[in-house]
């Protein structure tokens, strides 16, 4: 089926849902200038994301998890949400869409006004220190101060090599349980375990991204192409 066929297919599933979660990756904020870990584009050219945003380089080499993570912070205070974070928002309102999760660290849809926000990775908005859990501000960390304490102030998420905060995995994994449509923008679905949620529910899927991924079997419907232009035609098909 061609795109406009697709979406008006999936408008008629949300139209008809009782529960609808989204589930977004690093392909929803892409569009608002926000690099993608995997590219080595920007701000990732001159780093190994593999190691600088791991537990090892926060423990055994923090000037260079520092100077990372400061850069990352102050790329997002460049950068606005794009119309397609303003569509979910109002779809939140009407009840169209009734939760979100995302593997995004960014906080636009929070910034944007979403509602029912499950951040699975967490967020570069929080800090807080990595030996006795104290929290601080953003500014603490940029200036490269230390906890009280005495320890190392880091952002308020998953590093590789640690296990997902595991109330906010449960909060989803309820949201997935109760859903009868799954959405999923703009991830390729390569990291576990969140590239196991979509299966988990017993209701509809739709992917909506770029390219295909490995994953496209588990999906009743996909729609390959940007995030932000599909929610905005999206959106005009609901208001039909």
């Amino acid at each position: 089926m061609a795109k406009r066929q697709v979406l008006e297919q999936l408008a008629e599933w949300i139209k008809g849902s009782s529960y609808t979660l989204l589930l977004t990756g690093a392909g929803m904020s892409t569009e608002s200038g926000i690099p993608d870990f995997r590219s080595q584009n920007g701000l990732w050219k001159n780093y190994d994301p593999a190691y600088v945003s791991s537990v090892d380089a926060l423990e055994d080499h923090y000037k260079l998890f520092h100077e990372f993570y400061t850069l990352r912070l102050q790329d997002i205070e460049t950068r606005i949400p794009h119309q397609g974070y303003e569509v979910l928002s109002r779809l939140q309102e009407q009840r169209l869409i009734h939760a979100i999760a995302t593997q995004n660290v960014d906080g636009f849809h929070l910034r944007s006004g979403g509602r029912n926000v499950h951040e699975l990775h967490g967020s570069l908005s929080r800090i807080y220190c990595h030996a006795c859990s104290q929290e601080h501000s953003i500014e603490a960390f940029k200036k490269g101060t230390a906890c009280s304490c005495g320890g190392k102030l880091r952002p308020s998420i998953v590093l590789f090599g640690e296990m997902l905060p595991e109330p906010v995995w449960e909060q989803a994994i309820a949201a997935i349980e109760q859903s009868d449509l799954v959405v999923v923008i703009g991830t390729s679905l390569q990291v576990y375990p969140v590239n196991q949620l979509p299966s988990m529910t017993k209701g509809r899927t739709a992917l909506i991204n770029q390219e295909p991924t490995a994953m496209d079997h588990v999906f009743d419907l996909s729609i390959y192409s940007s995030a932000k232009e599909s929610l905005i035609e999206l959106e005009k098909l609901l208001d039909r």
